[in-house]
Formats: structure tokens, sequence, C-alpha cells
């Protein structure tokens, strides 16, 4: 029975023009005047508001938890050679830092049938070209829908490389290819996500003072988002290994906050999974880096976030999983069902939803 809510709490059918394909500011709207769907975890129940209020919504001595990755431009287009031998164009999407000098990426080729990319052939020993200063040869994982490319250049020469070559990536629903600066959030610094971390698009500058003013503290880890999607249809989670980290400066800030009473906040589903793969048996956050593949869903009891900052997720997606961690199933349909009534947005250029 619980099988059949949850697979019927996830499949949805969400309208067309709830896509947002351009971002506010090209919407006539500032980027913190999105919609904000605000739930409350003990009943489920919604109300409406505006992102610029989200201080209405919190308390003195709670803590924003924030993602500060930036997005790098990771759609780059290659020439695949055997040897000498020619064998076509293709994209590349990177997907998570495998080194110095390697990335684990998807090889993809426009599929004109389905409208999107589809998977593209490789074999170990195949030579990407980028352009006439750099190329990767191709290993192929075992088990895995990746390849590791190990690349002619390496740290801040390769990453130079990457900006000078590369795009967004991009999803079908864009209404057309946004400059890279649509996809940062303002506080981003370090540069590591192939996709916006996009719950904290929304802030401004103006808004985050007014909060630290309120007495709201902000502390900032790292999590390099992945890519989310495989060929069209959400990737695996077992395979959405990602590097996270968390500054001692930020663990003294979150637990500080726990200790004094207030709510961990996280800002975005990167951060729910950084925080509790870096939470101590006691609800406490250790500083520290690793690779995790956590997976959140209803039945992993959450150890440090009080609350979630979201954006709106598509049917079917892992992340409602996660969200289902915090509201329940019965109640995130229930939200869902209520943001397609009310018209709201989804995707990253979309509305917010709070669950607190």
């Amino acid at each position: 029975m619980k099988a059949m809510e949850a697979e019927s709490a996830f499949t949805f059918e969400l309208p067309s023009d709830r896509n947002a394909g351009a971002p506010p500011e090209r919407r006539g709207l500032r980027r913190d005047r999105v919609r904000l769907l605000v739930q409350n975890r003990a009943d489920g129940t919604v109300n409406h508001s505006s992102f610029h209020r989200l201080a209405d919504f919190l308390r003195p001595g709670d803590c924003l938890v924030l993602n500060e990755s930036r997005t790098i431009p990771a759609s780059l287009q290659a020439r695949r050679f055997s040897g000498e031998l020619f064998l076509g164009s293709l994209e590349v999407r990177l997907a998570r830092r495998n080194g110095e000098s390697a990335w684990d990426a998807l090889l993809l080729r426009p599929d004109e049938r389905k409208g999107m990319p589809s998977a593209a052939e490789a074999s170990s020993g195949d030579m990407l070209r980028f352009s006439p200063s750099l190329h990767a040869d191709v290993e192929l994982c075992p088990s895995s829908p990746f390849v590791t490319l190990k690349f002619n250049r390496e740290g801040n020469e390769l990453m130079g490389e990457i900006y000078a070559l590369g795009e967004p990536v991009r999803y079908e629903y864009s209404e057309k290819p946004w400059e890279l600066d649509y996809y940062q959030t303002v506080y981003g610094t370090v540069p590591g996500s192939v996709e916006m971390p996009s719950a904290g698009r929304a802030f401004t500058w103006e808004m985050m003072f007014s909060l630290q003013q309120r007495h709201i503290r902000i502390a900032y880890v790292q999590l390099h988002t992945s890519l989310s999607y495989l060929y069209g249809s959400r990737l695996d989670p077992a395979h959405n290994a990602e590097y996270y980290a968390v500054s001692a400066r930020a663990a003294d800030t979150i637990n500080e906050a726990k200790r004094d009473g207030g709510r961990i906040i996280a800002v975005g589903t990167t951060v729910v999974r950084c925080l509790e793969s870096a939470a101590a048996g006691d609800g406490f956050v250790r500083p520290g880096s690793d690779c995790t593949r956590l997976y959140i869903d209803e039945t992993v009891p959450l150890r440090v976030a009080d609350g979630l900052i979201s954006g709106l997720h598509e049917p079917e997606a892992s992340h409602l999983h996660m969200l289902s961690a915090f509201v329940g199933i019965s109640s995130l349909r229930y939200a869902y069902d209520e943001a397609i009534r009310e018209h709201y947005l989804w995707h990253e250029f979309g509305d917010v939803h709070l669950i607190l």
C-alpha cells in the first residue's frame, strides 16, 4: 500500500505552460519576486506568498544553509577520433570532476525523432578533440552511464579551457540558450556544479543583508551538483556521487544555531544531502569533505535539517522522495496539486517551495 501511495504521489501531470522557460528577469520580475509556496511540516497546510517576504516565515536564531558552489559551462562540443579516423561530432556533458585532469561525462548525439539527445557510442582509447589546444582520451566505466575523460590539461588551465569552450547544460523546456550568468546564484563562489543549485537563485544581496539584520544566521557549504538527467529521463541516484565540503566555520555556525534552538533550513536538496552526509550521530555537523552517494527518502530520519527551501520538481524526480522526508507523501502531493492549481512555475527559473 505504501509503495502505491508513493508512486501516485510522485507521478502527476504537469501542464506544459507551468515550465519556466525563461529567467524571471526576462519575464519582467526581479529574481526575488518569484512566488513562494509555504508549507507547514506539522499539518501539511499551505500559504501563498512572494520569495522576497521569506523573513516573515523565519525566526531570529534560525540558520539558512546555502550552497556556495558556482555553475560551470559543462556542455561542450567535440569531434571523436579513433586514431586518425574521424567518427563524428557529439555533445559532451561533464558530470563530475575525477581528479586534476579527468572528468566523468555523458557523451550525447542529437536525436531528431525524440527532440532530445541520446547516448553516443564510444570506445576506450577514442580521442575527443574540443579545440586545437584541448583534447581528451576516453575510458569506459563498467556498469555506469558515464565515461571518464582524461584531458591534456589540468587544474586551473583545464577549467580555463572549459570556460572558453563550454555552455551551460540546458534542457528542452528552456525557451532559448540563456547565458551562463542566468544559471548562477548571487552568492556562488566556488566553480564546480554542472547544473545550477537552483533553490537559492531567488536570493538577492539585499535580502540576505536584511535577513542577517533580523538575526537569521547564514552558513555556506559546498556540494558540486552532478547531472540529474540521463538521455531525457532522471538519472539513477546510485550513479549520482557528488563532492561536498563543510568548513569548520560553517559547522560552528550550524551547530551553534542548533544548540540555541534555532531551526536549520537547507536551501536546496543539495544542501540537505551535504548536511545529512556530514552529520554525526548526535545530529551535529562535522567539518570535512568527502564524496556522497546518500539517497534520502521518506524512510530516512533527518538528523540536521529542520526545514527546506526548494524549487518545484517534475514528475517522478528523485528530489520528491527527499521532500517527502520533510513533509510526508500525502502532504507533498497536496502542495503540488495546489501549486498546479495556482499556476506556479517549475524548474530552475521557476517558483519556490518552503517547508517549515
